[in-house]
Formats: structure tokens, sequence, C-alpha cells
């Protein structure tokens, strides 16, 4: 793995896991009814211990609250990215360095419609425009993007050898209705699997994209994921160097988004899950996977 694939703390110290939370997964999260403060959020974030925020790259009016609130709850960041070309990639480059600590960007290549030689030809373009910056960058596996087709991603891995991924399966798993089908997408997601730079959590029944897994991780599905998660770790650890971070994001979208919900006798849309408490359940996973993973003797 490249220094430019990953991202590094500039550590000399053994490669490691940082769970980190979505800010666009903190849409609605409060208690008694009341959206909880930007403030609060960065102070639940920091007490429950997320490493960094993954959002998208505040304005130049919302810097200074921004960088207060980061240094206040010593908490990280990452940039969320939606290029459609090389192009947009260097304005956002330009924009991470005005922000000024960024880990790395995460890109959801615009749009489901850019297919085969063309898409592979933006991927590898805004793989060499990241190269040149020197900006850990890597596109996520999502619906409605460059990478929304399993089999074709899979050729993209092959065609571009500098593409490195921000793995989400749940995309995968529900668009092909996979849930009875696995056996024929299991070689397919192995492949995608090797480019592991980073991954975002969240569980896919197959017919919806987003599920709660219960108190205890104890859906069918979530096993599942679990593997496909812990693979994604062991990849990543055989060729991750010194001071390297992988990033597992936790990501469960909002109410008119991903969360299931029902309407209550004033019409009012209210989650049948506890997002947070989800959110925090698939931070322990990742951090269970991990301990199994680098420390394999203290599992025996």
């Amino acid at each position: 793995m490249s220094v430019r694939n990953a991202v590094n703390d500039g550590s000399k110290q053994a490669p490691r896991l940082e769970v980190q939370q979505s800010w666009w997964a903190m849409i609605g999260l409060g208690e008694n009814g009341k959206e909880w403060t930007m403030e609060q959020k960065f102070e639940r974030i920091a007490e429950a211990g997320f490493g960094a925020i993954s959002a998208a790259i505040p304005s130049p009016e919302e810097e200074k609250v921004w960088h207060r609130l980061l240094d206040r709850y010593n908490l990280a960041f990452n940039a969320m990215a939606f290029p459609s070309k090389v192009e947009d990639l260097q304005v956002i480059i330009e924009q991470a360095r005005r922000f000024g600590r960024v880990q790395y960007v995460n890109l959801q290549v615009m749009d489901g419609f850019i297919i085969d030689r063309h898409a592979a030809e933006l991927l590898a373009g805004l793989m060499e425009a990241a190269r040149q910056a020197g900006l850990p960058t890597f596109v996520e596996t999502h619906r409605g993007t460059a990478t929304q087709d399993l089999i074709r991603t899979v050729e993209y891995v092959a065609t571009v050898p500098d593409l490195r991924l921000t793995i989400d399966l749940s995309h995968y798993v529900v668009a092909g209705e996979l849930q009875n089908n696995l056996g024929k997408a299991e070689p397919y997601f192995e492949r995608m699997l090797e480019r592991t730079s980073a991954i975002h959590a969240r569980v896919s029944s197959g017919e919806q994209v987003q599920i709660d897994i219960g108190p205890e991780g104890c859906h069918p599905m979530a096993g599942h994921f679990k593997r496909w998660w812990g693979q994604a770790m062991d990849n990543w650890l055989q060729q991750a160097c010194p001071g390297d971070v992988l990033p597992f994001v936790t990501e469960l979208g909002p109410p008119g988004y991903y969360a299931i919900t029902r309407r209550d006798h004033t019409g009012q849309e209210i989650e049948i899950s506890d997002r947070w408490q989800q959110a925090l359940l698939f931070k322990r996973i990742a951090e269970r996977l991990w301990e199994s993973i680098s420390n394999p003797a203290k599992q025996k």
C-alpha cells in the first residue's frame, strides 16, 4: 500500500483501527423529542470514543466553529465529496487544503450512468489527481454512483491499479437482493475487499438498505457483514505500514433517507430503531473484530 492510498498518522506505531462517526448520521438524533445541538453532537461522539467525524468540508463561514469543536473534543476529520469529473476533485483538494486538517477524502463518484471505459477513465483520473496532491482518496462502493454495479466495479478494480475503496457492501446486497444468492457474490466481494482503505458500516437485509440488527447484532445478515468487515480488516492489515490508520465509519442514515420509520397519529415520522445505540453497537463490533485480527493470540 503506497502512502497516497493510506491514512497515516506519521508515527512508527503499529497499524491501527480508528472508529469514526458520520455527521450525516447524526441528523435527527437527540433526546425527549429535541435534536442535539451541534456541540452536543460533538460531545456525544467524543464521549463514545469515536476518533473522527466524516462530513462535507465546511464552508469558509463555518470553518472557525468546526476548528474550535474538533480541537475541544480532540476529533479528527475526513471529507465526503461527490465529483463527476477530475476538475471537481481538484476543487475539493483546494478546499481541503484551506480547511487544513483533512485525514482523507471519501468519494461518491457521480453518477450511476457513467459505465465501462468512461467510468474506468474517470476513476483513474481521480486517483492520479489525488496522487499528485498527496491526499489519501478512496472511492466508496455506493448505489447511484459509478461503482453501483458489483460486476463492473470489480472490472474497475482490475483496470485501475491505484483504485482504493471505501467498502460499503450494503448497497450491493440490497441492489442485487443478494441475501439468498450470496454464493455467487462472494468472489466479487473478495476482489473488492482486497482494495480496502476504509469501511462504512451499515447492514442490509437485501430488501432494505439499512436495518436494526438488534441489541446484540443477532439479525441473520449481521453475521455476513461481520465476516466481510473482518476480511476487509485482515486484507488491509496485511498491506499496512507503521502509522497507517484504517477508518471504520458508522453511517446509519436518518429518516427521509435510510432509516425505517412509521407515522404517528399526527403524521410525524418516527424511527423504529434507536440509531445512536446501533451506531455504538457497530463500534463495539468493529473493535472486537479488530482485536481478533490484530491480536489473534489473545483469542486462543
